[in-house]
């Protein structure tokens, strides 16, 4: 398994390391993936993402490379700013779900999930622009996300830049945490509000530290696969390889908001131009549990009458609202809000409905 550079800093606390995608990496800490969770909605959680891929787009091209790219408009963004989006094939299923920053007008960065670095680069090679030099820095760059109601008055101490001037889906790149020069962005896959770190992967493993001790002043903890993966859920974040696919669409899978059909033309744009004048078919739908039972990735789904209906992509214990929750694509008709339907957890019906909207949102349960 590779690991990242926070690997032995991983061990060192004592994490139940696992194989994800072919990295070593911490599923959780001695406090326990709860613990985690609860630590992150309540104050802050530091998770190691250096993982993840930075792919970046330099050059006089770099903007229409990356508008080729993907389906959100490239157009809006100003220097610093990022937003979501998603690559597509010609045929409208997805390549990956990313962030994209815009540094300077010839210099953008794609974060790309871990599992896809080799093959989106691959897939960014093929399509690349005229003058647009892309550039795969995910060995030498470290990232760390900082997650949660106290992330910003923990780590505003650690840096001269005023946070609060930091807007969500913003990134500050003149910035330095005990000497070593650092990016900071306000973004994140938790639900909450937050940070991710980006620095030299050399200077990853004292940032770790730095940022491990200040959490713990305020109760924070650090954070494995595990919690990330029940924050991620309960704020309907899709993860890609579950509810993401080549094989399903963004506007299947509720992503529509990252498509701009009518804005400048993208790999995938006229399969999605006519799937949304035909309609879909199936939607990627949010339920909870309205009987005991559990809904895992890859269990049936069934309607009220008991006819298959899906299969879960994503499902488990939501702890922050004290239920289980899960995604699943079903028949358009049965992703109307209060619509019953059963899970099969192991060989019994257990009952669900349909939920819309996130199902923990910052601010409220």
């Amino acid at each position: 398994m590779r690991r990242t550079p926070l690997y032995d800093a991983h061990v060192r606390l004592g994490a139940k390391i696992v194989d994800f995608g072919g990295w070593a990496m911490p599923v959780s800490y001695p406090a326990g993936i709860l613990e985690e969770h609860r630590a992150t909605r309540s104050a802050v959680g530091v998770f190691d993402v250096c993982h993840m891929g930075e792919v970046h787009f330099v050059g006089a091209g770099a903007a229409a490379t990356v508008q080729r790219l993907v389906t959100n408009d490239v157009g809006r963004l100003e220097n610093g700013r990022a937003f979501y989006t998603v690559a597509c094939l010609p045929s409208g299923g997805i390549v990956d779900d990313l962030i994209v920053y815009r540094l300077q007008p010839d210099h953008y960065i794609a974060v790309v999930n871990a599992s896809n670095i080799d093959k989106d680069v691959d897939w960014f090679q093929e399509h690349r622009g005229d003058a647009c030099d892309i550039q795969d820095r995910s060995p030498t760059t470290g990232l760390i996300a900082f997650q949660g109601p106290r992330a910003q008055e923990t780590l505003q101490p650690m840096i001269s830049f005023p946070l609060e001037r930091l807007r969500t889906f913003s990134i500050a790149t003149d910035v330095a945490i005990d000497g070593k020069p650092v990016w900071i962005a306000r973004t994140g896959y938790t639900g909450e509000d937050g940070f991710e770190i980006f620095c030299d992967a050399k200077d990853a493993p004292a940032l770790w530290d730095r940022l491990v001790d200040a959490a713990s002043k305020v109760e924070g903890k650090p954070v494995g696969l595990g919690a990330r993966d029940t924050l991620r859920l309960e704020g309907r974040l899709p993860l890609y390889g579950n509810d993401l696919s080549d094989e399903t669409t963004p506007l299947e899978a509720g992503l529509g908001w990252v498509v701009k059909l009518d804005g400048d033309d993208f790999i995938g744009r006229d399969a999605l131009r006519a799937q949304a004048a035909a309609g879909i078919t199936r939607k990627l739908t949010g339920f909870v549990m309205t009987e005991r039972g559990i809904a895992r990735h890859g269990y049936a789904i069934y309607d009220a009458d008991g006819a298959p209906a899906g299969t879960v992509t994503s499902g488990g214990p939501a702890p922050t609202l004290n239920q289980n929750i899960g995604l699943g694509y079903v028949p358009t008709r049965l992703s109307v809000t209060g619509t019953k339907l059963s899970i099969d957890c192991r060989g019994k019906r257990v009952g669900a409905e349909v939920v819309s909207g996130p199902f923990y949102k910052r601010g409220r349960k």
